[in-house]
């Protein structure tokens, strides 16, 4: 017995020793997949549940079985499942009465990072009314356009954004739009006052019958991506988008024993889905945030005993730039979970802040397919393993630059990258993966199918996103074509730039793109342009366009004034030489100018002041 016993060990050690040696990931691959799976059995449960169980109802179970517990940490306030789930039905009852809402009815929310914004959101959900989540950046004519392709007759908003709103109040009154503002009192006409009315509410549950019809294909948001051109687009959230961008809390490790700390906007897709309905799902404590503060960071998780948070790249690069003290890894931190984070920052983050599980993952908002690096493997967005594929197929597929499409064979297919080849990613579009699409706009929904890729008629959604495979199954993210760049964690449609460019009198075209500025994720915002016969440059009324009509992270930060633009064959701006050459003064003869906040002008971009930027002196 003793020589089967000792055979059957040294074959456990020497089978333990080849996994480590030959398959390094075997383990991390076992673990996700079995997550994976139990996750996907799930969301196959919840769909064929009745009546629905959608992502609220997992809430109000959460609030039925631990009523006490904080939800929500906001500004030294906690609010107890029990209390959310209280004064969302008042903001529902509310709602109901004063602006008549029913199944189906949309409903604006113009809001920051509040409690309001959860119980609003909360409240809709109670009257089964899909949300539209509206960039609170965002001003005048985007503000327009956002707010009704979504179909909204319904717009909620909060004093602090009164300004932005009023600025639209004419045309939403032309509109027969009802304005609701969350305060006391209000003296504009056409707007609401809403708070009073929600105190005087009652709290008591409200019936189902009230969402009777709202099942997994259902429309539960509306969240705006700016994709390749023009202003930015309502992409449509259905309830099984909402459960399965949900689960990657789970997939990445985190129990209902976590505090997660939400410092994105609850606009954003990463935001509200994978930080606060992945919450709910989990049943956990969320410590919400206005926005994000570098310096109050690790106080807050100190204070707050805080074991997860949620990152974009520049998160942790600002976190990596603060002044180091004796207390960093003084924190219990034990997993950080978002997307956009460089190797190098990656690197000085873990050396600098401890041994953090660092999920790094790659989606996209209207997209029907996601990784999620499961190993921490620094530099990787995700990694592929068979169950993967099986559910999300999907391939990196050859990708001509200058053109910006598809390289395809004689027979009109497309063809696969190789492994190491930055490709372009693309999506299968299957029953099991689906691509909803925009709402009220078909014809950008069709630009981002792609036909005919390994046979004729089948569909893929292009993500627009160049990757590189590599022999282990990893995937990297490359850049972004078309006409799309990111930054400070926004994307920014160029086409959108550029009609704001061309509002100003001096300039007659405007070719918007993003490139590298050193030390800084993502590409900052730079157009080349060309001026109007007779016409001299005038930095102050560009300035102004600018200003006015962009959010601070989309604005131009640098302008290049060429004498013609130079376009492909089928009239196309090229881009590709100008994003390499950068903002140098020293690589280019033309005159460049830089976004000047001091000033409140362009200001003539000098060597020296080059210098500055790229030292850091000049922060962008």
């Amino acid at each position: 017995m003793s020589m089967w016993l000792t055979a059957a060990l040294g074959l456990a050690l020497l089978s333990y020793a080849y996994i480590r040696t030959f398959l390094p990931y075997f383990w991390d691959d076992c673990v996700s997949m079995l997550r994976s799976l139990k996750l996907s059995l799930r969301l196959i449960s919840y769909k064929k549940r009745k009546p629905f169980y959608s992502i609220l109802e997992c809430f109000l179970d959460a609030a039925r079985r631990h009523p006490t517990k904080v939800f929500i940490h906001f500004e030294g306030r906690s609010f107890s499942y029990a209390q959310v789930d209280r004064q969302s039905n008042q903001v529902a009852r509310a709602l109901q009465a004063e602006a008549r809402l029913k199944e189906g009815d949309t409903v604006a929310l113009f809001l920051p990072n509040e409690p309001n914004f959860v119980l609003s959101w909360l409240g809709l959900a109670k009257l089964g009314c899909p949300a539209s989540l509206l960039n609170f950046n965002i001003r005048s004519k985007s503000l327009l356009h956002c707010f009704s392709c979504c179909g909204a007759k319904v717009l909620l908003t909060s004093p602090e954004l009164l300004d932005a709103v009023k600025e639209v109040l004419p045309t939403l009154r032309e509109q027969g739009i009802r304005v609701f503002l969350l305060s006391d009192s209000c003296s504009i006409e056409g707007i609401t006052a809403l708070s009073d009315k929600i105190a005087e509410a009652s709290d008591e549950p409200l019936s189902p019958e009230l969402r009777a019809n709202i099942h997994i294909r259902s429309t539960a948001l509306y969240i705006y991506t700016s994709g390749t051109t023009g202003l930015p687009k309502a992409a449509v959230v259905t309830h099984e988008r909402v459960w399965a961008a949900s689960f990657v809390q789970a997939a990445s490790g985190t129990t209902a024993e976590d505090i997660f700390y939400l410092n994105l906007p609850l606009y954003h897709s990463a935001g509200f889905l994978i930080g606060l309905a992945g919450g709910i799902e989990r049943g956990l404590t969320i410590v919400l945030k206005r926005k994000f503060s570098a310096s109050q960071f690790w106080d807050d998780c100190r204070k707050y005993n805080v074991t997860v948070m949620q990152y974009i790249g520049e998160t942790l690069r600002y976190l990596c730039n603060m002044p180091k003290k004796e207390n960093e890894k003084n924190h219990k931190v034990r997993i950080a979970i978002g997307n956009g984070v460089r190797a190098d920052v990656w690197r000085e983050f873990l050396n600098r802040f401890g041994d953090i599980k660092v999920r790094e993952l790659y989606a996209a908002t209207e997209g029907n397919i996601g990784f999620i690096n499961y190993t921490s493997k620094i530099g990787a967005v995700g990694r592929i393993n068979f169950l993967h594929r099986f559910i999300f197929p999907c391939m990196l597929i050859k990708f001509d630059v200058e053109k910006e499409e598809p390289i395809r064979n004689s027979e009109g297919l497309c063809i696969k990258a190789e492994i190491g080849e930055t490709g372009l990613l693309v999506g299968k579009i299957t029953h099991r993966s689906p691509f909803v699409g925009y709402a009220g706009n078909k014809h950008q929904t069709e630009k981002k199918r792609l036909y005919n890729v390994l046979e004729k008629g089948d569909q893929y959604f292009n993500t627009g996103d160049l990757l590189r495979l590599d022999h282990e199954n990893f995937l990297y993210f490359q850049d972004r074509v078309g006409d799309t760049f990111r930054w400070k964690g926004e994307n920014v449609a160029t086409s959108e730039v550029a009609d704001i460019l061309m509002v100003a009198h001096c300039i007659r075209e405007a070719n918007v793109y993003g490139v590298k500025a050193e030390g800084h994720e993502g590409r900052i915002g730079m157009a080349a342009i060309t001026l109007r016969e007779g016409e001299t440059f005038d930095p102050t009324d560009v300035y102004k366009q600018v200003v006015s009509y962009l959010p601070a992270y989309a604005r131009p930060r640098f302008l290049r004034i060429q004498p013609s633009l130079e376009m492909t064959g089928t009239f196309k701006m090229k881009k590709v030489k100008l994003v390499e050459e950068g903002f140098s003064p020293a690589l280019i003869n033309e005159p460049l100018y830089f976004l000047d906040p001091d000033l409140k002008t362009y200001s003539p971009l000098t060597e020296e002041i080059y210098g500055q930027i790229s030292s850091g002196k000049v922060k962008l």
